[in-house]
C-alpha cells in the first residue's frame, strides 16, 4: 500500500486493528480434522463457511450446524455478531463480511479468519469496506501463495495495512457507504423475490399450462413426464427438434482461433441463465469449424451445458458453434424456442442430480436421445413463454439497477476509504 496518506491519516496494520483484550480477536477456524462427521448436527452453533463469506455480502443460504458442546470446546474458533469473518481463500482471496446478528454465536470453518475489531479507535463498518477495498485487495493478492486457488495465511494478512482517518470520519465514511448498502440490500430483496415469483410460475405454467380461450385445464392425466393436461402430448425432444452438439478445436493450432465465430464454452457459464446469450469469450475460425466436429448453430438455437454448470442453458441470438460441453436444440414448427429454455429452466436440478462422475459431473449424450418433454399446443407454449419471458424482464431491469448503485459504491469507496474526497465531520 502506498505511504502517501491524507493529512491526519495513518496506517495500521490489521493486528493493530484488533481489540487486543480480546485474545482471539485475530484467529483462524479449526483444522477439518477438528469437525468429524459425528460433529455436525441439525440445530446448535452454526457454522460459517467459505460460502457464507460472499465479497461484502454475507451469504444467509448455505447452513450447516454444531452442538454447543463442540464450539465450547473450540473457544478460539467461535465468532459473534459485529465481528469481520475473512477468507482465507478463493476468488477474490481475503474477501471480508460482517457477521450478521442472527445468533449469539457462530464457529468458523478452517477457511475463516475472525477479526475483532477495537471499537474505541476504528468503526467496524470502516474496517470492512476498507479490506473489500481495490487497494487493499491488491496488498492480499501479492500476498497470497498460489496459481490457481489464491491463499493466503493468518500471519501475511496481520501485516496487511489500511489507512484510516480519526474516528469521527471513519464512522461519517461509514453512515454514507451504508446508505448505499441499504439501497443495494433493497434491490437485491426485489431481485429475490422476482426469482422466487419465477420459480413458482414455472413450475404451475409448464405442468398445468394456462389453457385455452381464458378457461383453465381441468382434466389431467399421466404421462412419462408426469401429470400434465390431457390436451398436452408426452413427445421425444428430438421428435421436435433437431439435437446437435460441439466440439473444441485444437488449442496447439493458432489459425483456428480469434476470428469471427463466436463459440459458447464452460468459460460463458456466467452469460448462461438470462435468456438469450449475445457474445462469448472466445471465438473461433472458419478453419477451426472446417477441422473439427465444431458446428454452427442458428439464430434462436436453444443451448445447455451438460457438465461444469449442468443444466445452465440460453438461447442463442446470432450463429454460433459451441464446445463439446453442450447440448444444441434448433427447434422444429411444434414447438417454441423460449418454451424449451424455460423448460430446461424447470428441470435443472433435475439434470443437476442425474449428473454423474468424481471430478466434473456430466450426462452422456444417450440421456438425451431419449429425453421426453410435455407439449401443448404451440399457441399455448407462446403465451406460457411470454408470461415467464414478462417477469424475467423485470428481473433482468432491476439486476442492471442493482448493478448501477454497485458501480456507485465502488466509486464512493475509491474517493471516500482513500481520502481523496474528504467528508465533513461535525464537532
Amino acid at each position: 500500500m502506498s505511504n502517501a496518506i491524507p493529512q491526519g491519516w495513518a496506517l495500521y496494520t490489521l493486528r493493530d486493528v484488533a481489540d487486543n483484550k480480546d485474545k482471539y480477536s485475530f484467529t483462524g477456524g479449526p483444522f477439518g480434522s477438528d469437525l468429524k462427521s459425528e460433529d455436525y448436527t441439525e440445530s446448535g452453533v452454526r457454522i460459517i463457511q467459505l460460502q457464507n463469506i460472499g465479497d461484502g455480502q454475507f451469504k444467509n443460504k448455505y447452513k450447516i450446524y454444531t452442538s454447543e458442546d463442540k464450539a465450547d470446546a473450540l473457544r478460539s474458533c467461535n465468532i459473534y455478531p459485529g465481528d469481520i469473518i475473512l477468507s482465507k481463500m478463493g476468488d477474490p482471496v481475503a474477501r471480508a463480511v460482517i457477521i450478521p446478528a442472527h445468533s449469539q454465536r457462530y464457529l468458523m470453518a478452517s477457511d475463516g479468519i475472525r477479526l475483532c475489531v477495537d471499537e474505541a479507535k476504528f468503526n467496524v463498518k470502516f474496517v470492512h469496506d476498507t479490506i473489500n477495498s481495490a487497494e487493499f485487495r491488491m496488498q492480499a493478492e501479492l500476498n497470497s501463495t498460489g496459481t490457481t486457488r489464491k491463499r493466503i495465511g493468518l500471519t501475511q494478512l496481520r501485516e496487511l495495512t489500511i489507512a484510516c482517518p480519526p474516528l469521527l470520519e471513519q464512522q461519517k465514511i461509514a453512515k454514507i457507504l451504508t446508505s448505499v448498502d441499504d439501497v443495494i440490500e433493497k434491490t437485491q430483496a426485489q431481485i429475490d423475490k422476482l426469482k422466487d415469483l419465477k420459480t413458482g410460475m414455472m413450475q404451475e405454467l409448464l405442468t398445468c399450462g394456462v389453457g385455452v380461450d381464458a378457461k383453465l385445464h381441468t382434466e389431467f392425466k399421466d404421462s412419462p413426464v408426469g401429470r400434465i393436461p390431457v390436451g398436452w402430448e408426452a413427445v421425444l425432444l428430438d421428435s421436435v427438434a433437431k439435437r446437435g452438439s460441439g466440439h473444441t478445436p485444437d488449442k496447439q493450432k493458432p489459425e483456428y482461433w480469434n476470428d469471427g465465430i463466436k463459440w459458447v464454452s464452460l468459460t460463458d457459464s456466467s452469460k448462461l441463465d438470462k435468456l438469450y446469450i449475445h457474445e462469448t469469450s472466445k471465438k473461433i475460425s472458419q478453419l477451426g469449424i472446417e477441422n473439427s466436429s465444431a458446428t454452427m448453430h442458428p439464430s434462436g438455437t436453444v443451448v445447455m451445458a451438460r457438465d461444469a454448470g449442468v443444466g445452465k442453458s440460453a438461447i442463442i441470438t446470432s450463429p454460433m458453434a459451441v464446445s463439446q460441453h453442450f447440448m444444441a436444440w434448433v427447434c422444429g414448427e411444434k414447438l417454441d424456442k423460449h418454451f424449451l429454455y424455460y423448460l430446461l429452466q424447470l428441470w435443472k436440478p433435475q439434470f443437476e442430480a442425474i449428473a454423474m462422475g468424481s471430478t466434473i459431473k456430466t450426462i452422456g449424450l444417450p440421456y438425451f436421445k431419449k429425453l421426453q418433454i410435455p407439449l401443448p399446443p404451440l399457441d399455448e407454449q407462446e403465451k406460457i413463454a411470454a408470461g415467464l419471458k414478462s417477469v424475467d424482464e423485470k428481473i433482468f431491469a432491476v439486476e442492471r439497477k442493482l448493478q448501477g448503485v454497485k458501480n456507485t459504491k465502488k466509486a464512493l469507496m475509491q474517493d471516500l476509504l482513500t481520502g481523496k474526497v474528504r467528508v465533513k465531520v461535525d464537532s
